[in-house]
């Protein structure tokens, strides 16, 4: 049974569909003129650094025009500009902090979990998020070149094992609808796979992502599909994110959300609270909220483990159940995500 009927293609979607491209093209990538467009003093903002890093800042303007100007601790601005204290080294984090080159099979493909696999579709991402747990991933050395699936392909073709297929990077909505419909095509071929999962930042960066086109291959597919969003703060869902996720809900997309506990951006309990409700209100279930990788650069955002059982055991006393995450964290060579509970 079809998900959807197909929503036909328009001239307004035909100009979405470019709009999101030279969004992505035209995203900010110097701290100096995004501080200018905020009405923020430099001089004013000494923790904010125009000290050239390796992981470049980078913000698509759809992003930025949801951040407060004149607020130097604004929750998205926190997320992405750059800050001098990245450049410190901290004891115990280090660039691969949840063993993905262990992890790594063949080029753009790992294997942590049993019955699944993940795909590093590219390495580029619409946002450069400050706390990222591959910031420092070596793209260039082990992600599959153009066209070149066929290692991963057969791969996945070899252990029947595998019932689903995670799509990241990166951010795997980046490529456009004709690689993304490659790339499905070759493996919804595969009879043993049964579900596929997309984790993307794209619907809360550039909402214009979520095209006709891109909806109606999604409904198509014969897959269970899962969307799972990367949200933080309620700030980053206004009306145009609400449009493109019900999109997705309609057309028979499953979506979730995961976020990471960060210091000065969502540590507090009013900050999940709003958090949770902005997602139900958009078709969107909490899932995982993340304790800190360990990420070299990440350190300030790091929250005590004790202080974020905490906020859960606060959150219970708010919220039912299901609009609750699990908090967990990711530990190299284990077989599954830890609770928070068990560390």
């Amino acid at each position: 049974m079809p998900k959807i009927i197909p929503i036909e293609s328009t001239k307004s979607d035909q100009i979405t569909s470019q709009s999101w491209k030279l969004q992505l093209s035209e995203a900010i990538t110097e701290p100096a003129q995004l501080l200018e467009m905020l009405d923020l003093d430099t001089a004013s903002c000494e923790f904010f650094s125009n000290t050239p890093q390796s992981f470049k800042l980078k913000a698509p303007l759809a992003y930025i025009k949801k951040m407060q100007p004149g607020n130097p601790a604004d929750p998205l601005l926190l997320q992405v500009m750059t800050q001098s204290i990245e450049l410190q080294q901290v004891d115990g984090f280090n660039k691969d902090p949840v063993g993905d080159l262990q992890a790594n099979k063949t080029p753009g493909l790992l294997h942590k979990y049993h019955g699944r696999v993940l795909l590093i579709t590219t390495a580029a991402c619409a946002v450069h998020c400050r706390y990222c747990f591959r910031r420092h991933y070596p793209y260039s050395d082990l992600q599959a070149g153009r066209d070149q699936w066929h290692e991963a392909i057969g791969y996945i073709k070899n252990d029947t094992s595998i019932k689903e297929v995670i799509l990241s990077g990166g951010d795997p909505l980046v490529l456009p609808d004709e690689k993304l419909d490659a790339l499905l095509s070759r493996l919804e071929a595969i009879p043993h796979l049964s579900r596929l999962r997309i984790h993307s930042r794209l619907p809360v960066v550039i909402p214009d992502r979520i095209t006709t086109a891109l909806i109606n291959r999604l409904a198509s597919s014969r897959f269970n599909i899962a969307l799972v969003l990367h949200a933080n703060h309620a700030n980053e869902i206004t009306e145009a994110e609400y449009h493109c996720l019900r999109k997705l809900q309609l057309a028979g997309v499953h979506l979730l959300n995961q976020a990471v506990l960060l210091k000065g951006i969502n540590h507090r309990l009013e900050d999940q609270i709003e958090l949770s409700e902005a997602l139900y209100s958009c078709g969107v279930l909490p899932y995982y909220l993340h304790l800190l990788d360990p990420v070299q650069g990440a350190a300030h955002f790091d929250i005590p483990h004790e202080e974020a059982l905490a906020l859960i055991k606060q959150l219970q006393t708010r919220l039912p159940g299901f609009l609750i995450p699990k908090l967990v964290r990711e530990i190299p060579g284990e077989a599954s995500k830890t609770s928070a509970y068990e560390l």
